[in-house]
């Protein structure tokens, strides 16, 4: 078989698997699956032929997308409901572009993910203008802004060990998405390289350093009022089990970012919770003599918008070295937050000294200035919840409270950027289920489609179970035709959309901010029509129904949606010394 004619109908043409030969779209099937892919999102395209006509030999589950953003969505939400790597195909030029933001969303996120985009044949390559179709200067330049690494492979021998590579690149601390281009004649092209019969990919090793953990321990163990920041990076790092021991060991009250939201039990009596964003828990943070960061920057929302002025000193810990004291001068310690949380938790364990021979971490006297580390806690949040009730909120405070009220324990709910999201932030209570959003990179559309990716997850794994979605109308018309993946794959997927007729919180941020709002609303589709178009039931309901439209769907079978028109309120930001 010879090469095909870039730019010509022959191209295109599947002919190539009609043959039963093996081609370099093979290769990348077996590889994945060798790896332990089960699943993958994405879209055909003309290059990517190979890719999709080799699915068709192996035992990959594909899910069709209707847009390549929303494929990078569900990929980051499979990925993130089974902790296993999401796999994305793409076509070249338009369908690689159009994933970039929802890589963004897993990039900053830390989500692991290897993404295979095809490209144009060998000789258009390297940026001379010979008009083929979809063709771009350095496509994988295009994503370098939002994958850990991008490689171009010229040869289909070099696919397996790429693929692997990449997998380990994905899995290894810090994680993230990782991508992979293969030229249209590689994937199609007849090979000589046998079948793919086992890959082997382990994370990177990425543990702290002696001295920074024993110098860690040293600090902590005079600490008088020692608190803990979780960020992502604690559940990414599965160190869940390591900071409730260290908290429990220190007295340490314990708050969480949007990212780091489940990481620590949310009733626990040293917990925080994730009002972070109050002014109340701001002022907690600051009077700690020692504070423990884990997988966070101290970044925007983290740090009250940059009002944060800590007078202790900080352990700031991340897999990402970029990360360590970008705002603030601390102890930075770069290792993976579970192997970091483990050594301190067994450092922490044993007598250090503190100046009276034999004392210990657990043994110094916690007290802040005067109130116990749980009597603090307590107080801190009876002041959130008296500044909200003092708020004309009311109506939020229930519709919140109906959603969790509805919502099993143990249910994934992914959230798009919305103010019922930001809320979320805030006041969900994870349980035993898990909190997703797109905070990371804070891209509109996320909801919804990562929802269908994370119930397509669970599924795949032998644990079937539906998902909550939560958009605002804005944010949903990014993902609406999504509706069509849900129906075609049956995905046990419910989609709360709240409509309030525009941008919500940007129509909220300029009135406050100028007095009114400009170019914030919306005109929109009737969403249960539009759901029903699609063969989706679905139901409005006022939002003092909330709770029980989503009991009735999430005791439905396949996709469903629910829309409830009304106007959300933030609480107000405390960040402003309003």
């Amino acid at each position: 078989m010879t090469e095909f004619d870039a730019g010509t109908h022959a191209a295109a043409s599947p002919a190539a698997g009609s043959t039963g030969q093996r081609n370099g779209g093979d290769l990348v099937v077996e590889t994945l699956e060798a790896l332990g892919a089960k699943t993958v999102f994405g879209i055909p395209g003309q290059h990517a032929l190979g890719l999709f006509d080799a699915m068709g030999r192996g035992n990959l589950h594909f899910v069709s997308s209707r847009v390549e953003n929303n494929s990078a969505f569900a990929a980051d939400g499979y990925a993130r409901a089974t902790g296993e790597v999401g796999v994305l195909f793409l076509s070249t030029g338009p369908g690689a572009l159009t994933s970039l933001a929802g890589l963004q969303e897993a990039y900053a996120t830390g989500v692991p993910m290897v993404v295979v985009a095809s490209q144009i044949p060998l000789d258009g390559l390297g940026a001379r203008r010979k008009g083929m179709l979809h063709q771009l200067d350095d496509q994988k330049a295009s994503a370098a802004n939002v994958t850990k690494s991008q490689r171009l492979i010229q040869h289909a021998s070099g696919i397996p060990s790429a693929i692997q590579d990449a997998w380990t690149e994905a899995i290894s601390s810090p994680q993230g998405p990782v991508w992979l281009e293969i030229p249209q004649n590689v994937l199609l092209d007849p090979i000589m390289v046998p079948p793919v019969e086992d890959a082997l990919a382990e994370a990177a090793d990425n543990p702290p350093r002696v001295e920074l953990i024993r110098e860690a321990v040293r600090w902590l163990s005079t600490a008088e009022r020692p608190a803990i920041i979780a960020g992502g990076g604690t559940r990414r790092g599965r160190a869940e089990k390591s900071l409730l021991s260290i908290a429990e060991k220190l007295r340490a009250p314990v708050i969480c970012t949007p990212g780091g939201n489940g990481a620590f039990p949310w009733n626990h009596e040293l917990s925080l919770q994730s009002w972070i964003e109050d002014r109340h828990m701001t002022d907690v943070l600051e009077d700690a003599d020692v504070l423990i960061v884990i997988g966070s920057s101290l970044g925007e929302v983290t740090s009250n918008y940059f009002t944060f002025e800590p007078r202790g000193r900080i352990i700031q810990i991340d897999a990402e070295p970029r990360v360590l004291e970008s705002n603030r001068p601390g102890l930075g310690i770069r290792a993976d937050a579970g192997q970091a949380l483990a050594a301190l938790d067994e450092a922490l364990a044993a007598p250090v000294r503190s100046g009276a021979a034999g004392s210990s971490a657990a043994e110094t006297v916690r007290s802040w200035h005067g109130v116990a580390p749980e009597t603090l806690v307590q107080e801190s949040l009876a002041k959130v919840r008296a500044r909200l009730e003092s708020q004309d909120l009311a109506k939020e405070l229930k519709f919140m409270a109906d959603i969790r009220e509805a919502v099993p324990g143990d249910m994934q709910t992914f959230w798009d950027m919305t103010i019922a999201a930001y809320w979320g932030w805030s006041c969900w209570d994870a349980r035993e289920g898990q909190f997703h959003s797109a905070q990371g990179a804070g891209g509109l559309g996320y909801g919804f489609p990562a929802a269908i990716g994370g119930a397509v997850g669970l599924e795949t794994l032998g644990r079937p179970g539906r998902v909550l979605a939560v958009s605002g109308d804005g944010s949903s018309m990014y993902s609406i035709a999504e509706l069509a993946t849900a129906k075609q794959h049956n995905v046990p997927v419910t989609w709360l959309i709240v409509d309030d007729g525009g941008y919500g919180i940007l129509r909220e941020y300029m009135v406050g901010a100028f007095g009114k709002a400009t170019a914030t609303e919306l005109a929109r589709p009737d969403f249960v029509k539009l759901a029903e178009a699609f063969g989706v039931p679905a139901t409005r309901v006022a939002p003092e129904d909330v709770g029980d439209a989503l009991k009735a769907g999430f005791a439905a079978d396949g996709p469903n949606v629910v829309v409830v028109e009304t106007l959300l309120k933030m609480f107000a930001p405390t960040h402003l010394g309003i």
